[in-house]
């Protein structure tokens, strides 16, 4: 293992399991989480599951102050936006990502992917609204709350979907767009 001197710089360390692998470089994966499902992280005998808590607990054990402050103020708006992020837009993503990213045409349900187009719109204002007071989610640094953020973003811009003006997504996106483990991981093609 490389020497862990700044938070995911070791992307030789991830592996793909699930989804179009099927386990098939893992067979014991499904034994490792009682959800049986994607992600999963080992980290030499301990595992944790669930993307959030895989998030906060990399940035705790290895990501430093920046990552995991010890005042537990900023952590706290962190903490919260990205349990914001897990209440409120995994829902109308999967009606709308899912649908048209995973179904073929036929099978698509057109009222099923505006009334998700329309909820997501709504959760995104919330979201536009606090961008325009900060430049990140959480503050004016790039957070463990972007982390979770990001992707949804990602999404929702690539989509080929009716979206309402949000300047201050816009101009999040920039920036997320500058950071390389963004484009490496996030910026891949819709499926």
């Amino acid at each position: 293992r490389p020497p862990r001197s700044t938070l995911f710089p070791y992307t030789t360390l991830f592996r793909s399991v699930g989804g179009p692998f099927k386990f098939d470089n893992d067979p014991d994966y499904p034994n490792k989480t009682p959800t049986k499902l994607v992600p999963t992280l080992e980290d030499d005998d301990f595992i944790v599951w669930e993307s959030h808590t895989i998030v906060q607990y990399l940035c705790e054990q290895y990501g430093g102050e920046q990552w995991f402050p010890k005042d537990p103020k900023p952590r706290a708006i962190m903490r919260q936006w990205m349990d914001w992020v897990n209440c409120y837009l995994p829902q109308p993503h999967y009606a709308v990502f899912f649908s048209l990213t995973r179904l073929p045409p036929e099978e698509q349900n057109p009222e099923k992917i505006e009334a998700g187009r329309k909820q997501w719109a709504k959760q995104f204002n919330i979201v536009d609204a606090q961008l325009a007071k900060t430049d990140y989610i959480a503050g004016a640094e790039f957070s463990m709350a972007d982390m979770i953020l990001g992707p949804y973003v990602y999404r929702w811009k690539m989509l080929d979907i009716e979206r309402p003006d949000h300047k201050n997504i816009d101009a999040y996106f920039e920036r997320l767009k500058t950071r390389k483990v963004y484009q490496d991981h996030i910026m891949k093609p819709l499926s």
